[in-house]
C-alpha cells in the first residue's frame, strides 16, 4: 500500500497539469472565436447582419474530431465534448434562440442540445407549425422538429409544414430513444396501477408493459413530459419518459432502455432561414409534384438513377390542391452545389409539375 501512494498522488499531480493546459486551451480557442466574430462583423455588408453559426464548418470539425481520435474514448463521447466547446464559443459570438416541439423535457429539446450544446436557450413551443413561424419570423434562430421514428414512420405534421414555408433544412439530428420507466418521491412502487406516456412511447414499449405491468392501465397523454409532470401529484402512478424529463422532474428511474426496439431512432430537422455550404458529407431535401399518369413515378426516380445518386427516403403525401394528387417528399446525398444532383434536378424540372428545393445540409454527425 505505501510503495501505491507516490504513485496514486502522481498521477494526480499528471491529471491536475493536463487539466490546466485543457483549461488555457478552451480559453484560447475561445479567445478566437471571439476574433472570427469580430471578423464576421466587419465583414458584413451595411444593413446586412453577420452570420455567425455555420452548420457545415461544425460538422467538418465534428467529423476531423472523430477521425483523428485514438481512444480510450470513443468517437461520439470525443465529439460530444467538442460540441459543447463549440456550443459555449459560439454563444461568446452570439447567443443563439432554439424553438424546438414541446414541452419542456422532451425528445425534441434532446435532440436540440445534441445540435446545438447547452449553451444556446431553448424555448418550448406547442406544436410544429408554432416552430415554423417562431422561426419564419425571427423570433428564433433555430427550429428543431421531428420527421420521421425507425418504428412508427414519418411525422406529417412537418412534411405538410414545409409546403408553404419559406424556411430551409439546415441539419438533421438522429436521436438513439430509450424510455424509462420513471417514479416519483411519493409513489408507492408496490402499488402502481397507472401509467402515463405519450401514445407513441407506450406502443414502442408494449411488450415490456406486458411483462412486468400487465394490469395497470396506460393512459396516453400529449406528451412524455406531460406524463412526467404528473407523477407529482399522484402516488400510484408511473410515467415512460427519457432521461431529459427525468432531471427536469427530479425522477427517480425504475427502469431503464424499456422500449422493445433497441434499435428505436428518431430523426429531427434543424430549419432556418439561411441555405448551408457543402460540408463534404451532405444531404438534399425536395418536394416533388408528378402529373397523375402511368409510370410517373418510374420517371421521376429515373433521373436520380441514371446520375447514380442515393436515395434516402422516398414519402408519398396528398396534395392539398386537388384530388388523388401526390406530392413526393425525397431525401437523397449530395448537396445541390454538386455538379450530378445539378444535372438530375434539371431533368425533374423539366418533367415535375411543381418541385420545391428544401435545402441541402450536412449528414447527422452524432
Amino acid at each position: 500500500m505505501s510503495e501505491s501512494k507516490p504513485d496514486l498522488e502522481k498521477l494526480r499531480q499528471n491529471i491536475d497539469q493536463i487539466d490546466q493546459q485543457i483549461q488555457d486551451m478552451i480559453n484560447k480557442r475561445a479567445s478566437y472565436a471571439q476574433q472570427v466574430a469580430d471578423v464576421k462583423q466587419e465583414s458584413a455588408s451595411d444593413g446586412e447582419k453577420a452570420v455567425f453559426y455555420r452548420p457545415e464548418r461544425e460538422a467538418q470539425v465534428l467529423r476531423k474530431v472523430m477521425n483523428r481520435n485514438q481512444g480510450p474514448l470513443d468517437n461520439e463521447s470525443m465529439a460530444r465534448l467538442f460540441r459543447e466547446i463549440m456550443s459555449v464559443c459560439l454563444a461568446l459570438e452570439e447567443p443563439m434562440n432554439i424553438a424546438y416541439l414541446g414541452p419542456e423535457g422532451t425528445f425534441t429539446q434532446a435532440a436540440a442540445q445534441k445540435h446545438f450544446g447547452h449553451a444556446v436557450k431553448t424555448s418550448p413551443l406547442a406544436t410544429i407549425d408554432e416552430v415554423f413561424r417562431e422561426v419564419e419570423s425571427g423570433s428564433a434562430h433555430y427550429g428543431v422538429v421531428p420527421v420521421e421514428n425507425s418504428t412508427e414512420g414519418m411525422v406529417n405534421t412537418t412534411l405538410d409544414s414545409f409546403i408553404h414555408s419559406t424556411l430551409t433544412i439546415c441539419g438533421e439530428v438522429e436521436l438513439r430513444i430509450h424510455h424509462n420507466l420513471l417514479v416519483g418521491s411519493n409513489t408507492r412502487q408496490e402499488s402502481i396501477t397507472r401509467i402515463y406516456s405519450h401514445q407513441q412511447s407506450l406502443a414502442q414499449c408494449r411488450q415490456w408493459l406486458d411483462a412486468h405491468y400487465p394490469n395497470a392501465d396506460r393512459v396516453a397523454v400529449s406528451s412524455n413530459s406531460e406524463a412526467a409532470r404528473r407523477l407529482q401529484s399522484e402516488w400510484n402512478a408511473a410515467a415512460i419518459a427519457g432521461e431529459v424529463a427525468a432531471e427536469i422532474y427530479d425522477l427517480q428511474k425504475l427502469a431503464t432502455n424499456i422500449e422493445d426496439n433497441p434499435h428505436n431512432t428518431t430523426r429531427f430537422l434543424i430549419v432556418g432561414r439561411e441555405h448551408v455550404p457543402a460540408s463534404g458529407e451532405d444531404k438534399t431535401s425536395v418536394i416533388v409534384s408528378m402529373k397523375n399518369k402511368p409510370g410517373a413515378l418510374y420517371e421521376l426516380l429515373a433521373p436520380f438513377y441514371d446520375a447514380g445518386i442515393m436515395l434516402t427516403r422516398v414519402e408519398t403525401r396528398p396534395s392539398r390542391d386537388g384530388t388523388w394528387t401526390y406530392l413526393f417528399f425525397i431525401d437523397f446525398e449530395g448537396h445541390e452545389s454538386d455538379a450530378q444532383i445539378k444535372g438530375a434536378m434539371g431533368r425533374v424540372e423539366q418533367i415535375a409539375v411543381y418541385l420545391k428545393k428544401l435545402g441541402s445540409y450536412p449528414k447527422a454527425v452524432l
